[in-house]
């Protein structure tokens, strides 16, 4: 067993209406099991982005039994189910001086706590901070360790352990992976980076208060309005992460559990300004028409655009624009392009690109186009259209009765 911490005057037992919008350095940031996002500041901890302080041992009362919690160093949660850690997937991991421990549904693991080393060979004692990075976002599985700009990559797999040194950035207190993005938090600041290079890359550090809990005076501003509910185009890629486009922003579908926010377009396609006409998915790609041009970008982690991109529709498609809709249904090739009142089907195995067919629709206008397991939706508006299959909406004559798509999936209001 560590020896007790030291006891500081600022980690003493904080009042319960201790205000992180006043301003907070947290000691650590990490989600649990169900994505519920835990701030810790000291002996206290707040549950998502809103509401009040509570005592940290109220939820992981071991913390307090075994060390006389006055604060967490770091702490993570490992989601990944690494074949050679299935047991760890999950779970909490948190760290106070040279001791770690292991959490799941809230509850300590048995055998628990060990010194980090019996865990993490390798990884110092007393971190700043801590964060999984999965393999499709960094070159393995792994965990990074933060100790002031020293920052140790932990091969979950291997458990061997690589050091870098990220002078620009600064010391992180605490990091959290959101959305798949990366956040250094440090002062009531943060600073969003690459997790394999460390590269900032945007106007930072911003403000906490802005984005990560509701203030008083914070956020978006208080004249923010959610977008209507009109989507210019929705896709879902290969890995099953599904986005929406709406204006110049765009939101991830599949991550409910993080909660529905707007980001700018140029966020994850950088190329990309404005808002889009179309978007779909084939292959390892993802394909964004926007005005005569198109963008392909590699369904990576972090898109990345094809070399020689943007080219015009003609040259990549072997159409005229503009176009108001596309898409195309999983393991199929053929990419369906909507303008105006018809449907244009683009053999994509083809080279060059042939049109396959033609067909005249029974809507007159449509702003965007997706295909999933419930059939092919053309929205227009705050209202979809369900056809059966592709095959079904070419023949359609009439339209089938609208339906209103949810406000809440979309983070829009009517």
């Amino acid at each position: 067993m560590a020896d007790q911490p030291k006891e500081h005057p600022e980690e003493t037992h904080y009042d319960a209406k201790f205000d992180r919008c006043d301003g907070v350095e947290f000691d650590a940031i990490t989600p649990d099991e169900k994505g519920n996002i835990f701030f810790f500041k000291g002996d206290h901890l707040w549950k998502g982005f809103s509401g009040p302080a509570q005592l940290a041992n109220g939820t992981f009362q071991e913390l307090d039994e075994y060390h006389h919690l006055a604060h967490v160093d770091a702490a993570f949660r490992m989601h990944s189910k690494d074949e050679d850690e299935p047991q760890a997937h999950d779970h909490i991991f948190f760290f106070l001086d040279d001791m770690v421990f292991s959490y799941y549904q809230q509850t300590l693991e048995k055998g628990f706590p060990v010194n980090i080393q019996q865990v993490f060979p390798g990884i110092p004692s007393h971190l700043d901070a801590a964060v999984e990075c999965p393999k499709r976002e960094c070159t393995t599985n792994s965990v990074l360790f933060f100790k002031g700009s020293d920052v140790y990559s932990f091969d979950i797999k291997t458990k061997t352990v690589k050091k870098k040194e990220w002078n620009h950035l600064p010391n992180c207190t605490s990091v959290l992976r959101w959305v798949e993005h990366y956040y250094c938090f440090h002062g009531n600041n943060f600073t969003r980076f690459h997790p394999v290079s460390g590269d900032v890359s945007g106007a930072y550090p911003k403000d906490a208060r802005h984005y990560f809990m509701t203030c008083p005076n914070f956020g978006h501003g208080e004249a923010h309005r959610k977008p209507r509910c009109k989507l210019d185009a929705i896709t879902t890629d290969r890995m099953g992460k599904s986005y929406a486009f709406t204006g110049s922003m765009y939101i991830r579908l599949d991550t409910p559990r993080d909660g529905i926010h707007h980001f700018p377009i140029t966020r994850s396609w950088k190329e990309v300004s404005g808002a889009v006409d179309a978007v779909f998915s084939y292959g390892d790609n993802m394909y964004i028409i926007q005005g005569g041009q198109i963008y392909i970008y590699k369904s990576a982690a972090h898109y990345t655009l094809i070399e020689g991109y943007p080219k015009s529709v003609t040259e990549e498609l072997g159409i005229q624009g503009p176009v108001d809709a596309a898409f195309v249904c999983a393991d199929q090739h053929v990419a369906h392009i909507i303008q105006g009142q018809k449907m244009i089907d683009i053999d994509l195995t083809a080279t060059p690109r042939a049109v396959k067919s033609e067909a005249s629709l029974p809507i007159h206008k449509v702003d965007a186009a997706t295909c999933d397991s419930e059939g092919v939706k053309l929205f227009v508006g705050p209202e979809y259209y369900l056809y059966q299959t592709p095959k079904v909406l070419a023949v359609s004559k009439i339209s089938p009765v609208a339906q209103k798509f949810p406000p809440r999936i979309f983070g829009c209001e009517d």
